[in-house]
């Protein structure tokens, strides 16, 4: 699966476009393996409990979707993680 990311994940990943490999299930569980692949992401994404953090903007193929919904490994998946300041 072919992810992107945006801000404070980038220095997580070393880059904007990363490749993880994901055999396909939910929006959740891409974003899983996206951070067992680079572990340092986790702290952006999850709160204490391991819920998605609220504010992060998660989209597939170009369109906003839910932790929930359905992924296909195919699929590109862009994760806009909570930001911070005013």
């Amino acid at each position: 699966m072919d992810v992107t990311v945006y801000g404070p994940l980038r220095s997580a990943t070393g880059g904007k476009r990363v490749s993880v490999d994901f055999g396909g299930g939910t929006v959740r569980d891409a974003v899983d393996a996206f951070v067992d692949a680079y572990p340092r992401a986790e702290r952006h994404l999850f709160d204490a409990d391991g819920r998605i953090v609220p504010s992060v903007r998660l989209s597939v193929d170009g369109t906003a979707t839910d932790p929930d919904e359905p992924c296909p490994a195919d699929a590109s998946l862009a994760v806009h993680p909570a930001m911070r300041g005013g």
